[in-house]
């Protein structure tokens, strides 16, 4: 479990501000399900989502990063959680799946040409003797505005997109899991959305968060 509990170059769990935030938001007890439930629902809710902010810097994917900013998309919020997990002494890792959003709003189809999001992260926590799963994305905030049921987390059942929303309509549909890691595998990460998303990585391409400020839609 080494791996999973050292500092990495995204899970950077040593980072000063981190470190901070995990103290707080940790709580009293020294039991690793009650901390981690305490860790997601601070990664969730503390951190704005927003899809908008995603770059080809890799710094931006440290899970400090997200922490300062307060906003990001999902996997930097993922590394986030996993770096105060690791500060906490609860393994962790990060999952990357292939998800389809049939309720994406145009604004973010336009961003994307596809209603499929590649490289979707959430977070994998050691606990009790097995991998649970976690995906802090989308804050109680944002779900609550959109009219989807926020992802909670127990620490116990595996925390992933719901199928369908509060209406009964279809909405996440996962469709490729690409596993999970120690750390962002960076060439795996960014080589498949170059093959998803060419248009995003041209040398011209325009900043997306510059082309698309002020909103944040889930994706």
């Amino acid at each position: 479990m080494r791996e999973y509990l050292e500092p990495g170059r995204f899970i950077d769990s040593d980072h000063p501000a981190l470190v901070a935030f995990a103290e707080a938001f940790r709580g009293a007890s020294r039991e690793p399900r009650e901390q981690a439930i305490k860790l997601y629902y601070a990664v969730r809710d503390q951190i704005r989502y927003n899809p908008y902010v995603f770059s080809r810097d890799p710094e931006t994917l440290k899970g400090s990063h997200a922490l300062l900013a307060g906003e990001s998309y999902c996997v930097p919020k993922a590394t986030l959680l996993a770096a105060c997990a690791r500060h906490c002494g609860i393994p962790a890792r990060i999952g990357l799946a292939d998800v389809r959003n049939h309720l994406s709003t145009p604004r973010l189809l336009e961003m994307l040409r596809s209603e499929v999001f590649a490289m979707h992260g959430y977070t994998e926590l050691y606990l009790d003797g097995r991998w649970v799963k976690a995906t802090p994305a989308f804050n109680l905030q944002l779900c609550q505005l959109f009219k989807v049921a926020p992802l909670e987390f127990d620490g116990l059942s595996d925390s992933v997109f719901h199928p369908f929303n509060q209406q009964g309509e279809r909405y996440m549909e996962y469709l490729r899991d690409h596993g999970q890691f120690a750390d962002v595998p960076l060439e795996l990460f960014f080589g498949h959305l170059a093959v998803c998303y060419p248009h995003l990585f041209v040398e011209d391409a325009q900043s997306i968060s510059g082309d698309f400020a002020g909103e944040a839609v889930p994706g």
